[in-house]
């Protein structure tokens, strides 16, 4: 019989849940498990290149598998299946729509296959009912934290905004450790009572399947939120595992830097402006890959930029076909000439997928305090160490007998244990 663990790794169409589950795979990998990627063909390619240029003689451990995502079929452009081609609100429930048809594919690939454990982004919701059809253990992987799951699932749970009169009174989110305090206001729009769509129906569907899986596996290490990662295990009663932070188990810097959509500036060109300056003297903002501002709110983060007179590097998300002239119209008048050697912008890989709630417009006032906070002063001394610190933890966390490293190991060796 052959004893060797074979999971099913399927991440979400979008890089910013792939290029962590790739990680995972090769991590997975390197310990002896066979891996098979689920992905769609299109997004196979970012992956196959990645596996491929891995060095690693494990990577032979590494498959993967396409399911051919039905655009034409639901009268959408082909290239659909990427989750960078979603650039409207109206875009996201025909994504979803689309991607609930894999299920019948998927399911099909279980039945061929017969993995031992099914690893799935948190998105694939009907994923549980996969693996319960064919009493296969399945996890949710999180890319996130401990910490966010457990206020998102305590406030689920327990309803605290229900207490309060208005939407700016304070409350405590219930048995969440630090008395942490948040406003009905700031209660993601997909969460609130009051709000039933295609979108708000989906992610509280993607936030109530922790409870029907198996066990979650975080993107975390234990020592950058131990008490949260206690919470989410005793308070809420679920299993988990924390083998992050998975970026770091990579360690070809070069792949890693060719994964990604194509930057809009070399590699090089931008180390080069780097070490012209001086050191912890560069500001970097990038508020991610789902993220998208409107043109006043880039404006005024632009104006902060420049009234803190700081160096910067910007990642400013750009619309495949946005075309130069449209570009510009968010930049304040002159802005590039005259930040000309001091500011960088770059209009990198990450997509501009769907619009979130961002709340109300912060004014440049605002960001330009907030940056020289974390760059001058006592305070941002502290900080500064702080975050050199949890970096040498993240490296340890990820080492040989690290938290995080046996922890995969007590994933690997609990899965085992179901399968053999």
């Amino acid at each position: 019989m052959d004893t060797q663990l074979h999971m099913f790794l399927f991440p979400f169409m979008e890089r910013g849940h792939m290029i962590p589950m790739v990680d995972m795979a090769k991590l997975l990998a390197s310990r002896g498990v066979k891996v098979t990627v689920i992905t769609t063909p299109l997004n196979s390619i970012a992956i196959s290149n990645s596996i491929h240029t891995s060095k690693s003689p494990s990577a032979s451990n590494i498959h993967l598998l396409n399911l051919k995502f039905p655009s034409a079929e639901v009268g959408m452009p082909e290239g659909f299946e990427k989750g960078d081609s979603i650039v409207s609100p109206a875009m996201f429930p025909k994504f979803i729509s689309t991607s609930n048809s894999l299920q019948t594919p998927f399911e099909e690939a279980v039945m061929e296959h017969r993995p031992h454990c099914i690893i799935a982004d948190i998105f694939f919701t009907w994923v549980n009912d996969v693996a319960t059809k064919f009493g296969i253990p399945k996890l949710n992987f999180h890319g996130t934290c401990f910490f966010s799951f457990c206020a998102m699932e305590l406030l689920r749970i327990h309803k605290p905004y229900n207490q309060v009169s208005t939407d700016t009174e304070p409350f405590v989110i219930p048995h969440l450790p630090g008395e942490i305090t948040y406003t009905k206001s700031k209660i993601p729009v997909f969460m609130r009572d009051d709000v039933k769509n295609d979108i708000s129906e989906f992610f509280k569907r993607a936030q109530q399947s922790d409870s029907t899986s198996y066990g979650v596996v975080m993107n975390s290490f234990y020592e950058l939120e131990a008490e949260y990662a206690d919470c989410y295990r005793n308070v809420l009663g679920r299993k988990a595992w924390h083998i992050g932070p998975l970026s770091l188990c990579n360690q070809e810097t070069e792949e890693k830097t060719e994964r990604g959509k194509e930057s809009a500036i070399d590699e090089h060109e931008c180390l080069k402006w780097l070490d012209s300056k001086k050191p912890n003297s560069v500001v970097y903002v990038c508020f991610g890959s789902l993220s998208k501002f409107s043109s006043d709110q880039l404006k005024e983060i632009a104006n902060g930029l420049e009234a803190c007179g700081k160096d910067f590097i910007w990642v400013v998300p750009k619309v495949d076909g946005e075309d130069k002239e449209e570009d510009q119209n968010w930049l304040p008048e002159g802005f590039e000439q005259r930040m000309e050697g001091k500011g960088l912008i770059i209009r990198g890989w990450a997509p501009q997928n769907w619009v979130r709630s961002l709340g109300d417009l912060i004014k440049c006032e605002a960001v330009e305090k907030a940056i020289r906070r974390v760059m001058e002063g006592e305070e941002a001394d502290e900080m500064r160490t702080r975050a050199k610190e949890l970096g040498e933890m993240a490296k340890r966390a990820v080492a040989e007998n690290g938290s995080s490293y046996s922890d995969l190991d007590a994933l690997i060796k609990e899965m085992k244990s179901l399968a053999f």
